[in-house]
C-alpha cells in the first residue's frame, strides 16, 4: 500500500509541513563555527550523517506492507504530522530561548548564561527532544512502524552523543552553575531521562 505522504491530498499536507518544519534546520550547519575553537568533537557531522542514513533507510521501508501500521492509516498519518509540527514549534522556541548561545556546533564560554527559562525550566536539552519529535513524526506519518523506530532510535542515538559532548564542554567552561542546572533537570524526557 502506498504511504499516505505519497497519496493525494495527504501528500500536499505532509510535504508542506515537512518543508516548513525542516527549512530552519538547513541553517544549522551554516551557523557552525569553522574555526578550531569548537569543542564539537564532530557531533554535528554525526547528527547529519546519522540522520541522512536513517532517512535513506526509513523511506523505502515505508513501502513494505509487512512493516506498515495496519488500520487507522489516516489517524496515524495525522498523529505523525502533529508530532512533526509540535517538534518544530518546540525547536524554534528553544532557539529563541537560547538566543546568541544557539550555534550549530558545540561552543562554551565561561561568561555564557545558563538558560533556565521556557522549555529549559523543565529539561536540559529540549531542543534535542524536539529533534527526536520531528524525526519520529516523519516515520509515523509514513505509516510504518519500522520507519518510526529507525528515525526515533537514530535521532536518540545521535543526540545522546551530542549531549555528552555538549555537557562536557559546558561543565569545563561554566562549571558550578551548569552543574547545578544539570542536577535539577532531566536530559530529554521530563521526570524520566
Amino acid at each position: 500500500m502506498t504511504p499516505l505522504p505519497f497519496v493525494w491530498p495527504y501528500a500536499l499536507l505532509f510535504w508542506a509541513v515537512a518543508v516548513w518544519a525542516f527549512w530552519p534546520e538547513f541553517g544549522i550547519p551554516r551557523r557552525a563555527q569553522r574555526s578550531g575553537n569548537s569543542k564539537d568533537a564532530k557531533s554535528l557531522q554525526v547528527i547529519l550523517l546519522g540522520m541522512w542514513i536513517a532517512f535513506i533507510g526509513a523511506f523505502p521501508l515505508a513501502w513494505v506492507p509487512a512493516l506498515q501500521l495496519s488500520g487507522h492509516r489516516v489517524s496515524g498519518f495525522l498523529a505523525g504530522v502533529i508530532l512533526l509540527v509540535s517538534g518544530s514549534f518546540l525547536r524554534r522556541h528553544c532557539w529563541r530561548m537560547l538566543g546568541a548561545s544557539f550555534t550549530g556546533d558545540v561552543r562554551a564560554r565561561a561568561d555564557q548564561e545558563v538558560v533556565t527559562r521556557g522549555a529549559y525550566a523543565i529539561l536540559r536539552h529540549p531542543s534535542y527532544t524536539a529533534g527526536i519529535m520531528l524525526h519520529t513524526g516523519v516515520g509515523i506519518a509514513l505509516g510504518s512502524w519500522a520507519s518510526a523506530v529507525i528515525l526515533a532510535v537514530a535521532s536518540f542515538a545521535v543526540y545522546t552523543y551530542r549531549i555528552a559532548v555538549e555537557e562536557r564542554a559546558l561543565l569545563a567552561a561554566i562549571g558550578k552553575p551548569y552543574e547545578r542546572f544539570m542536577r535539577t533537570r532531566k536530559r530529554l524526557i521530563p521526570f524520566v531521562y
